[in-house]
């Protein structure tokens, strides 16, 4: 019995440390959220460093699959890894919800929103449940999305 046991613990210490490490490849809500808190202090202070650092993924702005992006007046990307000048406010999901219409409906300066849509991990092309928070933050649409 006592062998039992011990195989049951390290069993379930090693599934413990296997799931974190598998929970850790990823951001969390909470963090996609604090992110997007800093974005919005960033923009404040200095839209154009901000918007240049969001795109590099510079000054702690990429962690993992977390990044912000940012729409501007016009509807098109100011700040994104890949999309910078093509339409935000035209984006749709893979399943055609129309995510950046969303976003640009509910962003509202001083409260962050949510939009939910279907959207491939990175390095992936199945769709998988995404959740972006939205804000407005003088004249642009920010956002930090994470994986449920």
């Amino acid at each position: 019995m006592n062998r039992f046991r011990l195989f049951a613990v390290a069993a379930m210490a090693v599934l413990a440390v296997a799931s974190q490490a598998v929970a850790g490849d990823f951001g969390t809500a909470a963090e996609a959220k604090a992110m997007l808190e800093k974005a919005v202090t960033a923009v404040k202070a200095d839209k154009a460093d901000a918007l240049a650092k969001f795109t590099k993924g510079e000054g702690g702005f990429k962690d993992r699959d977390l990044y912000p992006f940012c729409g501007g007046p016009d509807g098109n990307f100011t700040a994104h890894p890949k999309l910078v000048g093509k339409s935000l406010k035209e984006l749709k999901d893979k399943a055609g919800k129309a995510l950046g219409e969303e976003m640009y409906a509910v962003a509202k300066e001083g409260t962050i929103s949510e939009v939910s849509y279907m959207w491939p991990r990175p390095g992936s092309t199945d769709p998988v449940a995404k959740v972006s928070f939205v804000t407005k933050v003088d004249d642009q649409v920010c956002a930090v999305g994470y994986y449920k």
